[in-house]
């Protein structure tokens, strides 16, 4: 089916990964616009993950991907990042050792690329750069949902929920014009839930196309514009919330077996 609209953000065509003599991916095809939300359901071992992963580059793969109306297929994954393509992965994903601040500071200063030989002969203009970043940083960590009160402690210090949200702050840096997120709300409930959901749909009004892999459907359902369903490395199923929660065959491979 063809939308009206602006064009795909990501379009991926003809995803397909195997692994030796398995199968994880056969022909999965699927895109995404600014400002919309995309949902990628399935039970487990439905070919998710092997999505995501081809769709950036991080296993070897056949088929295509276009990223902002360029051809990207070859592109390896730090390549995608600097153009716009950001991801966060399952597993919380930063530096121990550093504060909540510094963690986001250093993702910060690594997207500004200042050089060496700046910081060594003009110190006086690397402390106001550290504290431009040290504001930046900090307003980026409240936009998602990390409060101040938080900002110095080391991340495992901080409660689940806000942990999460860092290693999505993390992922986003100084921007994304698709941010991919492989189950975010692993682990979350109530509050935490609910702060997520505010997160993806304010991303959605500022323009960043949004792929969500996810297990909570009571989240995806709620969030998601469109949503694609796997089964067994395949597409079962594209459509509206509302659609795929009325599609038998989609009750019967998961939210059947959800329920």
């Amino acid at each position: 089916m063809i939308q009206a609209g602006p064009d795909p953000a990501l379009r991926v065509e003809g995803l397909g990964v195997r692994y030796g003599a398995l199968v994880a991916l056969d022909g999965v095809s699927w895109e995404v616009r600014p400002g919309e939300i995309l949902g990628i359901i399935g039970p487990n071992g439905a070919g998710k993950s092997s999505c995501y992963d081809a769709t950036t580059h991080m296993t070897a793969r056949s088929g295509r991907v276009w990223l902002l109306g360029q051809e990207v297929t070859t592109r390896p994954p730090h390549g995608l990042a600097a153009l716009g393509l950001k991801r966060a992965f399952q597993q919380n994903a930063f530096f121990a050792s550093l504060s909540v601040l510094d963690n986001m500071v250093a993702v910060l200063a690594r997207e500004a690329g200042t050089g060496l030989l700046a910081s060594l002969l003009l110190p006086w203009r690397e402390a106001a750069r550290r504290r431009a970043l040290e504001e930046e940083a900090a307003a980026l960590l409240e936009r998602f949902g990390v409060p101040r009160a938080l900002h110095a402690l080391p991340p495992g210090s901080t409660p689940y929920g806000s942990q999460r949200m860092l290693s999505i702050a993390l992922a986003f840096g100084r921007g994304a014009r698709v941010l991919m997120l492989d189950e975010p709300a692993a682990g979350l409930g109530g509050a935490d839930m609910a702060a997520l959901a505010a997160v993806l749909r304010g991303l959605r009004e500022e323009g960043v196309a949004v792929v969500v892999i996810e297990h909570h459907m009571d989240l995806i359902m709620s969030v998601a514009d469109r949503i694609l369903v796997l089964e067994q490395g395949r597409p079962l199923a594209t459509g509206t919330p509302a659609e795929i929660q009325r599609d038998p065959r989609v009750l019967e491979a998961y939210l059947g077996q959800a329920a």
